[in-house]
């Protein structure tokens, strides 16, 4: 009975260092994703202002900036419906 229950605890403790060791690996992943992220974000900034200088170098208007405007989105059941005139059209029965 003891030889299965240290047979045990060790598988135990196998497992548990498999998955401490795997969750491990996770973190180090985001944290390289992270800083990749991060590095992009300062890129596409950096690109930012390099296209607003030559811009501003060639008088010409900026095409966007940092402020998105989202346009709002339609209903779908209303989408589609001003096409139709009220009143006219058949309905077929199939």
């Amino acid at each position: 009975m003891k030889a299965k229950r240290q047979q045990a605890r060790e598988s135990h403790l196998e497992c548990h260092h498999k998955l401490q060791a795997g969750i491990q690996e996770v973190e180090d992943t985001i944290q390289e994703q992270h800083l990749i992220i991060e590095a992009l974000i300062e890129e596409k900034a950096s690109l930012l202002q390099t296209i607003q200088g030559l811009q501003e170098d060639n008088g010409a208007p900026a095409p966007f900036d940092d402020e998105w405007e989202e346009e709002p989105e339609e209903d779908p059941e209303e989408e589609g419906l001003e096409d139709i005139p009220v009143g006219e059209g058949e309905i077929v029965d199939e």
